[in-house]
């Protein structure tokens, strides 16, 4: 992504959901909190949107208080609106209706000037499939180790 600068990485996403669609969206944000998130002092890990009233809410974000606003900062855990098309938001809305799947924050980067999320649709992993993917990443992790082991 060309002019794109990463904050930060919902890693918790990848491992408690398959992720099956993603999505850019803006989202609203007040001053104190754009420079909040170019200083890189968000958390997203228990992060998820949801759709209400035709628009799109991301809820659980922490975007910490900026050292250098005044008294008038903003609250943070506040609710922040996403940005999406209107089109977008409807399929996104049918699809977070649906039993087992979810709207989850993946990525939360700077585009340009503009704060951006990549918002993914998950549905839930089971405790098998955690140990599957573990199991799977370990045995990649030894063939590597035995094919540097064998070139050296």
């Amino acid at each position: 992504m060309e002019n794109s600068k990463t904050i930060t990485v919902n890693r918790k996403a990848y491992h408690d959901y398959h992720i099956l669609e993603s999505y850019e969206a803006g989202i609203a944000l007040k001053g104190s909190e754009i420079k909040s998130i170019r200083l890189g002092h968000v958390n997203i890990r228990d992060a998820y949107a949801r759709p209400d009233k035709g628009e799109l809410w991301l809820f659980n974000a922490h975007i910490a208080a900026y050292q250098a606003s005044g008294h008038d900062t903003h609250q943070p855990d506040r609710p922040r609106k996403l940005l999406l098309h209107r089109k977008q938001i409807e399929e996104l809305a049918a699809t977070a209706s649906q039993k087992g799947l979810t709207l989850v924050p993946l990525r939360l980067y700077i585009k340009g000037s503009v704060a951006k999320l990549e918002l993914g649709v998950g549905r839930g992993k089971r405790m098998f499939d955690k140990r599957d993917a573990i199991a799977r990443r370990e045995t990649e992790r030894e063939v590597e180790r035995a094919l540097k082991k064998k070139t050296r």
